[in-house]
């Protein structure tokens, strides 16, 4: 007991109770992106926010975003579907380079309301088009990745937007999380080779990216059982409800505003 308390300053001396925190978030919401295939952004960014202020957090969080995608990517290697990921990314990568280089500042707040309600009607969509046994095919795919790489290269993160087009595709479960994530990770790559191209990626931010990206890691492996444990329909009604939910959250935020 002692022991233990003589020890405990140290440990805070060296370990800051803000990263302590930090660590605690990144693992959790590593955990649940890796479930769901994304929302790691959106539970971290308000603590980094706090932390290292707004203009250090963006830079920080799209390292971390990299190392969350990766982890996905080793956990699922075996049923990504390397021909989307190829459509996906072709025209991602240069898109989410050129949304980054964009200097057009746009109203945050209808942004968010325009994602809102894109949000909330792809639930019934989805739905309507799985009815009629429609897929999404590589070519549809290609012009997916150009909207959204943009869209990317502009805002934090774009995860959720991804998923009624992956799941139209007819990806489900490892196929959806890995085959998303290898295409994201090229196109965030992009973005983060834009920021340091541009000064906006020091070397710090690089460093407390990595720190935090290695709990996203940690989290993404031990999402694995439970994703295995999901039958296909359970995880595409977990899908709805979380863009419900992001929907919902996206249209809160706009009116707020």
């Amino acid at each position: 007991m002692v022991a233990a308390t003589r020890l405990s300053p140290t440990l805070y001396r060296y370990i800051p109770l803000d990263y302590l925190v930090i660590l605690a978030v990144g693992l959790t919401a590593g955990t649940i992106s890796g479930v769901v295939g994304f929302g790691s952004s959106i539970m971290l960014m308000p603590v980094l926010v706090v932390v290292f202020g707004p203009l250090e957090a963006v830079p920080i969080m799209a390292v971390a975003g990299l190392m969350a995608n990766f982890s996905r990517v080793l956990a699922w290697w075996r049923e990504i579907d390397w021909r989307v990921t190829g459509a996906y990314a072709a025209s991602g990568v240069p898109a989410a380079a050129l949304g980054a280089a964009t200097l057009v500042a746009l109203p945050p707040h209808a942004v968010e309301a325009v994602l809102g309600v894109f949000f909330l009607a792809m639930i019934p969509a989805r739905h309507w088009l799985a009815g009629r046994n429609f897929r999404l095919r590589l070519a549809h795919m290609a012009v997916v990745g150009a909207l959204l790489g943009y869209l990317t290269g502009i805002v934090v993160s774009t995860g959720p937007i991804n998923t009624p087009f992956f799941l139209a595709y007819g990806l489900v479960k490892g196929a959806y999380i890995g085959t998303e994530a290898a295409a994201s990770l090229a196109v965030y790559a992009a973005k983060a080779a834009a920021f340091r191209g541009f000064g906006a990626l020091p070397w710090p931010a690089v460093v407390k990216g990595l720190l935090v990206g290695t709990t996203l890691m940690a989290g993404s492996f031990l999402a694995k059982r439970l994703v295995l444990r999901l039958d296909p329909a359970q995880f595409r009604w977990l899908m709805d409800a979380l863009m419900l939910a992001a929907g919902i959250t996206m249209l809160w935020a706009a009116w707020q505003g």
